[in-house]
């Protein structure tokens, strides 16, 4: 299979605009003759989907939740960065392309991740015309304020409700769309598999989650917006529902998947309570802001945080890293924390937990401004746990956040499958090994409002899809094969819990394929996957039937996914046999402990290609050339 990634040839700089010009368009009149189905409603497809339908494209928009606006993307607290430099503090265009790349460890595209840098401005003056309240300076201007990963501050913010505020914004551009008739949104709607036609996306078949009723719908291109993976460790700092579901179907028709084993562990989580969680909270990485995070230096040190005093405190971000300190980036930090836990210095019952303190900065600034910037998230925390973040430190503990792979796609957002197009977290482009926070938020945008309008409209110019319906036997087949993969979970009738299984899951892939991976624990996990997942369909019990409200039957057929997934993430992990990023492999790390990569045998995208369940995907590679940058050690010390 060959991989060609279509990155425009010229300067980097001019790639993007010379790329656009060069694309073909479609002329308004003919653009009401195309329909585009976009599977997901949140940032990515929400923003794609209004964009898609304001140029004058029929969209057909699904989500699983009863509302657009309960999508995932609310849950991003801490902001959206963008190149302005409105603090005058030496940001550009280039430096948050460079601090981004450096950030993934070198594992993406440089005209991918350029691009995002490039579009990062006119996102925040969309929004800002939409009405998102971003926070303010005295003077009226757009405040910003600093995140992971980088020395200036270019992150906009709307307290710790940043990806609410947007998704509003969004929100509202789709629904003038749906008043227009130009979107027809499916809510509580399901995708179960993709239909190709000839070799091409051309539709999908659907569950309705109240009904139970099985759908096709066709169209002239298909994009998925589905969002990430990582619920397949059970407990993450994901919503419940999110899941792999719909792009792992892609994946078994062919679409080839590009590094699902980066996954990134986020240090500033609620720490777990017990088996009753069914999820983790966030706390954003914004209040490492203004919040430093710390441990008693002597082991098990069991007194209240205000008994400790400065002098037995380890700072241990701080002293590691001394010119990023408490924002050094995602994957470093949750290290570090896990670290010190290890060695006997983590607090709380647990003793798998640090403190995040505010008392510094409260005594500097004033409680006054600490509400101000994040009054909402010491609420939320307080609610939790029932501890007063402005008296005691909060505790927090590394757990599974965002992922940075996804479906492989060109610079153009498609797949390997023709008309197939991948935008968000649900593809891999531009984040590498590991995401700098504040960057999801502006992939899903840039996705949406800037990119996918050019891209897809060249795929659709290019390709001349001719109307086709949902009588076709492709539609048919794949209703028959849907219909009686659920006639199959209902059957089972077995004597364990859905989730049973997806918690026995989630244990195995973060005990063996967790922040730390070694050669033993990966090929521990492949050995015991397969005989779960067929303990998974011999023994599962799901209640009630397909014609009515299931949710035990959505989850049976998320966790099945995950059952099969998990296993093309291990091989994937096994074979990286670098550290990189959020992948850290114990073999390969430097004398002070820290990642170490292998640029002569992996400095490329693994692209995964199905050959069957239980069996090993073939790899495929797309070499990553990198003629801006150096490749280089990365160091925030």
């Amino acid at each position: 299979m060959t991989i060609d990634s279509h990155v425009p040839a010229g300067p980097l700089e001019r790639k993007w605009d010379q790329h656009k010009f060069d694309l073909k368009l479609i002329n308004p009149a003919n653009k009401r003759k195309f329909t585009v189905i976009m599977v997901g409603s949140g940032l990515a497809g929400g923003s794609a989907a209004a964009s898609l339908a304001e140029l004058g494209y029929n969209v057909d928009c699904f989500c699983y939740q009863d509302s657009p606006r309960r999508a995932h993307s609310i849950a991003a607290q801490g902001g959206i960065n963008a190149a302005k430099n409105y603090q005058n503090d030496g940001d550009s265009v280039f430096r948050l392309f460079y601090d981004t790349i450096k950030g993934g460890d070198f594992r993406a595209r440089e005209a991918n991740v350029y691009r995002l840098a490039q579009v990062s401005n006119s996102i925040i003056d969309q929004c800002v015309a939409q009405g998102v309240p971003f926070a303010r300076e005295y003077g009226g201007h757009l405040a910003n304020r600093s995140f992971g990963g980088a020395q200036v501050s270019r992150t906009f913010y709307a307290r710790g409700q940043t990806g609410q505020q947007l998704l509003l914004g969004a929100y509202s551009a789709l629904s003038r769309q749906i008043g227009l008739g130009k979107v027809r949104m499916h809510t509580r709607t399901e995708m179960l598999d993709l239909v190709l036609v000839d070799g091409a996306a051309r539709g999908i078949v659907t569950r309705d989650l109240v009904t139970g009723r099985i759908r096709s719908y066709a169209g002239d291109a298909v994009v998925l917006a589905t969002g990430g993976y990582g619920n397949l460790y059970f407990l993450t700092t994901m919503a419940v529902g999110c899941n792999v579901t719909a792009i792992y179907r892609a994946y078994k028709k062919g679409a080839l998947f590009a590094n699902p084993c980066f996954v990134q562990i986020h240090p500033t989580c609620i720490p777990i309570t017990g088996d009753h969680q069914s999820k983790l909270t966030l706390m954003s990485e914004s209040l490492r802001n203004d919040g430093r995070i710390w441990v008693p230096k002597q082991a098990r040190d069991k007194r209240a945080p205000h008994e400790i005093p400065e002098p037995e405190r380890d700072y241990f971000l701080e002293r590691k890293y001394p010119s990023y300190g408490n924002l050094a980036p995602r994957d470093i930090s949750s290290r570090s924390a896990k670290e010190v836990c290890d060695a006997g210095l983590g607090v709380g019952e647990s003793g798998r937990g640090v403190y995040l303190d505010f008392a510094e900065a409260m005594e500097r600034l004033g409680r006054g401004t600490i509400e101000e910037r994040y009054g909402n998230l010491f609420q939320m925390y307080e609610k939790i746990t029932g501890e007063d973040p402005y008296t005691l430190p909060m505790r927090i503990y590394p757990a599974v956040h965002y992922t940075m792979g996804g479906l492989w796609v060109d610079y153009n957002l498609m797949s390997n499958i023709p008309g197939l197009h991948v935008i968000g977290e649900a593809n891999f482009s531009d984040h590498g090994a590991n995401r700098l926070g504040a960057s999801a938020l502006m992939q899903g945008l840039a996705d949406g409002y800037f990119i996918l309008p050019y891209t897809l409209g060249h795929y659709i110019a290019s390709a001349k899809p001719k109307p086709i319906t949902t009588d076709r036997p492709e539609f048919r087949q794949t209703e028959a094969e849907v219909d009686q993969r659920l006639k199959r979970l209902l059957g089972i009738n077995g004597n364990h819990t859905v989730t049973s299984f997806h918690r026995e899951l989630g244990r195995i892939m973060w005990e063996y394929c967790g922040m730390g991976r070694n050669t033993a624990g990966l090929a521990k996990a492949l050995e015991l996957i397969p005989p779960l997942r067929e303990e998974f369909w011999r023994n599962v019990k799901v209640p009630g039937d397909n014609e009515e409200l299931n949710m035990a039957l959505e989850r049976a057929g998320r966790v099945a996914d995950f059952l099969e997934f998990a296993e093309l993430l291990c091989h994937d992990a096994l074979e990286r046999s670098e550290s990189c990023g959020s992948h850290f492999r114990e073999e390969s790390q430097t004398s002070e402990g820290e990642a170490l990569r292998d640029d002569d045998h992996f400095c490329h995208v693994s692209c995964w290609e199905h050959t069957g369940v239980g069996q090993k995907p073939i790899l495929h590679k797309e070499s990553l050339t990198f003629e801006t940058v150096q490749l280089g050690q990365r160091s925030y010390k």
